[in-house]
């Protein structure tokens, strides 16, 4: 009787995913009926750049995990990617450093998301094009025309909202943001937030907030999907915007419109350091012996334990390394307000309790309970660490909540 539930199981499943990867066919021939061709060809991009047809493969499957598909979806994915270049994209800047962007063009060697993003069909980026003024307004006018409810808008940055918008004023028209936002994004078929800037704020919206700076979705009051971080990694756009190639609909998000995919695990989680938090290893200063031994960053005021993000598995600098295996501990920037919630960001937060104790008490206790724990062996660590949670917040019930997207 098990083994035919379990069978019927695998059945069902089998076909729920068939019948999705149906639907993601017929949405990209649509797509592809329906969109100018790409200025460039993927594959003559790859191979311009070095990329074999085996990297690409690798990096297929690789997107593929990270977007928790199984791996029938690989060819899919693959031919997302080589419609990439066929989705008009509308990027808009407001209240930021363009860091965003930035961190996006900083790249060194060939990689198959920074190469997708030099093919992505940008119609209008204020930092990229050659326009000014009223070119570059007729240049978003164009596109707006052209691309009704086809386009994707990016937005990069906060909206100052105080005095109506008036703290921040665009283009030759002398628009306020508040107002651009508006227009562009209802004629948008999705909006996605790059950065903590448009996605919650960020140090735009920091105390004491005099231009009553908000993100995008609570500044205009419509959903978006936030790709968060300080900067964020360009992997989590890419596979964000093939998601949207594949099934006409972004994918789903937690309570905070963060991707799951992306940002539903803590950076503990993945975290190199994590056996030596476990293990009550804790780096007490700046270059002393536990810093040279990699020790955790925890009481230097490392806020992965309460922090979302992915950064961890995908890396910065193309993929070289990321802020705590630089000797950094996470400031928590991929989280609404950190620049108020997680300061100081070089001391530990004792004022969020983890585990039932303050911080400081937390981590000693947690290195003791596991001292005592090697001395009775496997069980009793098995026991103490499991009683602890290892010093995990727990999750709030509203993240666990996600929006099903096109899954559904």
């Amino acid at each position: 009787m098990g083994r035919e539930s379990d069978r019927e199981y695998r059945r069902r499943v089998s076909g729920y995913y068939r019948q999705l990867m149906e639907r993601c066919q017929a949405h990209m021939d649509m797509l592809e009926a329906d969109l100018p061709p790409a200025r460039e060809g993927l594959g003559e991009v790859l191979e311009e750049r070095g990329v074999t047809r085996r990297d690409f493969l690798k990096w297929t499957s690789a997107m593929t995990a990270a977007l928790m598909l199984p791996p029938m979806f690989r060819p899919l994915v693959a031919r997302a990617a080589e419609n990439f270049g066929r989705l008009p994209v509308v990027w808009l800047h407001f209240a930021e450093c363009t860091g965003c962007s930035e961190a996006f063009l900083r790249s060194s060697y060939p990689n198959v998301d920074d190469i997708l993003l030099e093919t992505i069909s940008l119609e209008y980026h204020e930092t990229l094009m050659a326009a000014a003024g009223k070119q570059a307004e007729e240049c978003l006018e164009k596109a707006l025309a052209d691309f009704p409810g086809k386009f994707v808008c990016v937005i990069e940055g906060a909206l100052p909202t105080g005095l109506d918008g008036q703290y921040l004023r665009l283009g030759p028209k002398g628009k306020t943001g508040i107002e651009i936002a508006k227009e562009v994004t209802s004629k948008a078929a999705a909006t996605i937030c790059i950065g903590s800037c448009s996605s919650f704020g960020n140090v735009q919206a920091a105390k004491p907030n005099p231009t009553d700076a908000k993100g995008i979705s609570e500044a205009i009051g419509i959903q978006t999907v936030n790709i968060s971080g300080c900067p964020p990694s360009p992997q989590n756009f890419v596979g964000t915007v093939l998601h949207f190639l594949m099934f006409g609909a972004l994918p789903p998000v937690d309570n905070l419109g963060r991707p799951v995919w992306a940002y539903g695990k803590r950076i503990h989680d993945y975290c190199e350091r994590r056996p030596h938090y476990d293990a009550g290893e804790y780096v007490e200063e700046w270059g002393d012996e536990g810093a040279k031994k990699g020790w955790c960053l925890y009481k230097m005021g490392c806020k992965g334990p309460y922090t979302y993000s992915n950064c961890a598995k995908v890396r910065f600098n193309d993929g070289v390394s990321w802020p705590i295996m630089a000797g950094h501990g996470c400031m928590g920037c991929t989280e609404p307000g950190f620049w108020d919630t997680m300061a100081p960001l070089e001391k530990p937060l004792t004022d969020k309790p983890v585990g039932g104790w303050g911080v400081t008490a937390r981590i000693d206790k947690l290195g003791l309970g596991l001292g005592a724990a090697t001395l009775v062996g496997i069980g009793a660590h098995a026991l103490v660490t499991g009683a602890l949670k290892h010093g995990q917040p727990a999750k709030p019930e509203s993240d666990e909540k996600t929006d099903q997207g096109s899954h559904e």
